[in-house]
């Protein structure tokens, strides 16, 4: 594994490549707030296994990608109100801008096309790719993502309390257990994480990095994205859509719409599924992931 900082697109933006070289690549792109280690090293090494390299990256802002506090953040309470008005939102950046690091990162390490995998926002920077750059993409995975479109159901009232809670110190293992408390909430109800797992997992994420402006510049650029249903269904790039019934964070509908809108689409909804990548699913959602990838070679 080699993992490299490179300035592409006016931002540094950090990268670890997995596998050999000359293997055709899966680039992983996370979600909101979640640095290259959300990926669990499971998938990784699946896709490894299957004679691929993988591409993961920290999105701007997150991670040890560049951080743009010199941007600054909006006042979130009126940029909230504004949003549920329907008025349109002045951001730091936008998801476009995501879009662009990494089809730059995409040129800059010389790649021949990719299968890009995307999960929540991730997603969402997935299907843009698909969408502006399609000669730079070989097959779109969209992993429990949305399309932007406003009608669709939002984020179950059950967890919203808990999502815009914070720590109650700046204490490490006060920080540890908040957001080890919001990947409970949001977690596959039929697959538990063990706790030791869970707390390992969060741990290598905050190591990484999870700067909360960083965070709050991400969250609004997702809030100030455009309905990508028109764009989606002009796509060409063959397209796998993956989501859980059970998630409360990006309800499936958000998945069902993702593959309803972009031609010729498979979509594969796990029963029991959160918003997360539970380890008892990891082999069969890797397999989905090669298998769409084998077969658009």
């Amino acid at each position: 594994m080699q993992e490299k900082l490179v300035k592409v697109n006016g931002v540094n933006i950090a990268y670890q490549l997995h596998g050999i070289p000359s293997n055709t690549t899966i680039l992983l792109i996370h979600g909101l707030s979640t640095p290259l280690t959300g990926w669990p090293i499971e998938l990784i090494n699946l896709l490894v296994a299957a004679n691929f390299q993988v591409l993961l990256l920290d999105n701007r802002d997150i991670g040890r990608s560049g951080n743009l506090n010199h941007l600054g953040l909006p006042n979130l309470v009126w940029t909230l109100f504004k949003y549920k008005m329907g008025r349109s939102l002045k951001v730091p950046y936008q998801l476009h801008d995501m879009a662009k690091d990494v089809s730059a990162l995409i040129d800059e390490l010389y790649l021949p096309k990719v299968h890009v995998v995307g999960a929540s926002m991730g997603g969402m920077i997935a299907q843009l790719l698909a969408i502006h750059h399609p000669q730079q993409i070989k097959t779109l995975t969209s992993i429990m993502s949305t399309t932007g479109n406003p009608e669709l159901p939002t984020v179950h009232r059950s967890i919203r309390p808990l999502l815009i809670s914070r720590p109650k110190s700046r204490q490490f293992e006060d920080v540890l257990n908040h957001h080890v408390s919001k990947w409970r909430a949001i977690e596959s109800p039929d697959y538990p994480a063990a706790s030791p797992y869970l707390q390992n997992y969060v741990q290598s994420m905050l190591q990484r990095g999870i700067p909360s402006r960083g965070a709050a510049r991400q969250f609004l650029a997702i809030l100030a994205a455009e309905n990508r249903e028109p764009a989606l269904s002009k796509i060409t790039t063959p397209s796998l859509v993956i989501h859980g019934d059970s998630d409360k964070l990006v309800h499936v509908a958000g998945g069902r719409a993702t593959a309803e809108s972009i031609p010729n689409s498979k979509l594969k909804i796990y029963p029991g599924m959160g918003h997360d990548l539970p380890v008892q699913l990891i082999p069969s959602i890797a397999s989905e992931i090669i298998q769409h990838a084998r077969e658009h070679h």
